[in-house]
């Protein structure tokens, strides 16, 4: 198992880089921001340490395939919160898919008792869900992204009801 120090750099790492992304997208309108793709990146790279753990060799051929299947079905999950909480043109509740997805990893590492992975993990999620929307949008001034309100889509009209 790798020691504390380089968990923390390979998980901290993940997730500013996954942040930039998501912060450069934010800045172009796009419907996925720093939280989203921070959390992602992090997820990602949580498990690709704990694959590379003693812990993770003895998962069967049999376990490997369960894992996929969890992260398989945790993303149509994820697609339909995002789906379910839009109700209207545009995009809405990635930060959330993204968390339920993050939650499944979290869930898979402890499954296989990678106690200081979860809990790095851990206090990276909540950093970036704590801070992350106040930093994407001071960052967002800053850089000179582009209008929210020019993002919002425009409110539906209803039926004209004299007809």
């Amino acid at each position: 198992m790798l020691d504390w120090s380089e968990i923390i750099l390979r998980l901290g790492i993940a997730t500013f880089a996954g942040g930039l992304i998501g912060l450069n997208r934010d800045l172009h309108g796009k419907p996925i921001g720093l939280k989203t793709l921070g959390l992602v990146s992090l997820a990602t790279a949580m498990l690709l340490v704990m694959a590379h753990s003693d812990e993770a060799k003895i998962v069967s051929d049999a376990g490997s395939r369960v894992i996929q299947g969890i992260l398989t079905g945790i993303g149509f999950l994820g697609a339909g919160v995002i789906v379910h909480a839009g109700g209207q043109f545009g995009v809405r509740g990635l930060t959330s898919a993204a968390c339920t997805w993050l939650a499944a990893c979290i869930g898979i590492v402890c499954g296989l008792g990678q106690w200081r992975l979860v809990f790095i993990a851990l206090v990276i999620t909540f950093a970036v869900l704590t801070v992350g929307g106040r930093m994407e949008r001071w960052l967002h001034k800053r850089l000179g992204g582009e209008d929210e309100a020019e993002q919002e889509p425009p409110p539906a009209s209803s039926p004209d009801k004299s007809k």
